[in-house]
């Protein structure tokens, strides 16, 4: 054998016999999700999926070297405070927080595990973080809703219904607890579109019905139905209701308008949930998480029902289908 060949040789089975580095992906991680949809929701699961899919990218699959309690709360206050307590019970070593009750109830049990939020707006107002840039604590994570996104969807609500001259905003203020905040970034926008914008308090499904039905009493009605965990749950009846009574409502989740909704605005969740699995990567592999900036939405959808369009006798103007990034026919 040739002599360079033999170093080689020599050399390779000196580092076959290094003893390997271990990382953080060797070992069978455990984490928490705690989300506000019903497990059977399609929302939710396309949610999850991009979740997965993040993890994958990044190296992360169950069972190989991750373990992931789930819990699906349902949009329910009192789910949400047993689920916190049980995974917190369970020691993960990090929590992928969906929807603001969620991330406030695990912040009250907990200041040590880790916790990312996933789909939650304005979380230094609500006391989640100290600053966007630099969030201090144990919690960090992904928002959902920029201010300007909502003067957005009044203004297409009126574009595809020019007849509206109240707006009434259907929330639950137990899910909902940033609503003030919500209602006054319409205001601007409302006086410059001379539409009265009203908000309109609903905690069961009996409330839905009533304020729905009172709504459409008024003339020139429309419908906001703002990203609250209580109303996601229970879109189905909302939009049922408003098609009975024939009120346009904005939505801003694309699911909805698949689920026979007039027009939905806002940021891609499952986009959001994708992104979330590095913040997950990054903290399993040691950073904390109040070093880990506040990640705002990069990517928005406008879908727009055209047979829901029709049965409201409402003409899509075409400046508004050009913009859809879906458009349900």
């Amino acid at each position: 054998m040739k002599r360079r060949n033999l170093l080689a040789l020599l050399g390779c089975a000196a580092v076959a016999s290094w003893p390997r580095i271990a990382t953080a992906q060797d070992r069978v991680r455990r984490i928490g999700v705690l989300m506000t949809n019903r497990e059977s929701d399609p929302q939710g699961q396309a949610r999850i999926a991009a979740f997965r899919t993040g993890l994958r990218e990044l190296g992360w699959t169950e069972p190989r070297n991750l373990q992931i309690e789930w819990r699906w709360s349902g949009g329910d206050p009192a789910l949400v405070r047993k689920y916190a307590d049980e995974l917190i019970a369970l020691s993960p070593e990090m929590i992928v927080a969906n929807g603001t009750p969620v991330v406030a109830a695990l912040k009250q049990a907990t200041r040590s595990i880790p916790i990312v939020f996933v789909v939650v707006n304005d979380p230094v107002a609500q006391g989640f973080v100290s600053s966007l840039s630099h969030p201090g604590g144990n919690i960090t994570g992904f928002s959902f809703l920029e201010y300007s996104v909502v003067e957005k969807s009044l203004e297409l609500l009126k574009e595809v219904a020019p007849g509206i001259i109240h707006a009434s905003v259907l929330f639950n203020p137990e899910t909902y607890p940033y609503y003030e905040t919500f209602m006054r970034s319409f205001e601007r926008t409302a006086r410059n579109l001379s539409v009265n914008v009203t908000g309109a308090q609903v905690r069961t499904p009996a409330e839905i019905e009533q304020a729905i039905a009172r709504i459409a009493g008024r003339p020139g009605a429309g419908l906001l139905v703002p990203p609250d965990p209580f109303t996601q749950v229970r879109r189905a009846l909302i939009i049922k209701l408003a098609a009975h009574h024939r009120v346009p409502a904005m939505h801003f989740f694309r699911q909805s308008v698949r689920e026979g909704a007039l027009i939905s605005y806002g940021a891609d969740t499952e986009e959001i949930f994708r992104r979330s699995a590095a913040y997950v990567d990054r903290i399993l592999n040691g950073s904390k998480p109040g070093a880990l900036p506040v990640q705002a939405p990069t990517k928005f959808e406008l879908a727009i029902n055209l047979n829901t369009a029709k049965a409201l006798g409402l003409t899509i103007p075409p400046a508004v289908l050009v913009r859809a990034d879906e458009i349900i026919r």
